[in-house]
This record gives C-alpha cells, sequence and structure tokens, in this order.
C-alpha cells in the first residue's frame, strides 16, 4: 500500500481531527482546490473518498462539505480498485 500512496503522492498520514473518520488516520492527494481523495486508515484496512473542503488546510481539522466512499477495503491486487483510483488522478 505505500507505493501506491507515493506513486499518487498522497501526503503522509495525519490523525482526524475532525470527528469525521473516528479513530482513524487519514492521507490525502489534491485533484484540485477544493477537491481531494483521502485514504482512511483504521488498523490494516483503507478506505477510498472523495471529498470536497473548502481549503486543504481545513483536512483532518473540519468535517468535508461533501464525502462520498469510493472503496471500502482497497486492495491493490484489485483490478476495480485501482480503477477507481486511476479514474479521479488521471
Amino acid at each position: 500500500m505505500e507505493n501506491v500512496l507515493k506513486y499518487y503522492e498522497f501526503s503522509d498520514f495525519i490523525n482526524d481531527e475532525s470527528g469525521t473518520f473516528l479513530d482513524s488516520e487519514i492521507s490525502f492527494s489534491e485533484l484540485n482546490s477544493q477537491h481531494f481523495l483521502i485514504f482512511e486508515k483504521k488498523d490494516k484496512i483503507f478506505n477510498l473518498y472523495v471529498s470536497k473542503f473548502s481549503s486543504k488546510n481545513q483536512i483532518g481539522v473540519k468535517p468535508p462539505e461533501i464525502l462520498e466512499k469510493l472503496v471500502e477495503n482497497y486492495d491493490k491486487s484489485l483490478p476495480e480498485h485501482r480503477v477507481v483510483l486511476r479514474k479521479y488522478l488521471y
């Protein structure tokens, strides 16, 4: 999973202080100035979301304006999971 995060330039994992991802760490990649992909890491499970924030500085601090789960329990070996990720980043 580390290779996926590096390849797609996701941030380091941070603790979520917004209350959106309870007991989880998050990592994000910027799609544009207000839209982001977020990986939620809960134990060894990674969930992928697309989100909207008014600015990058609010990620992990304030709840997102929009949050949609794209993939539950992301598995890089599954082609359908990789396709979802690439769909947003290319």
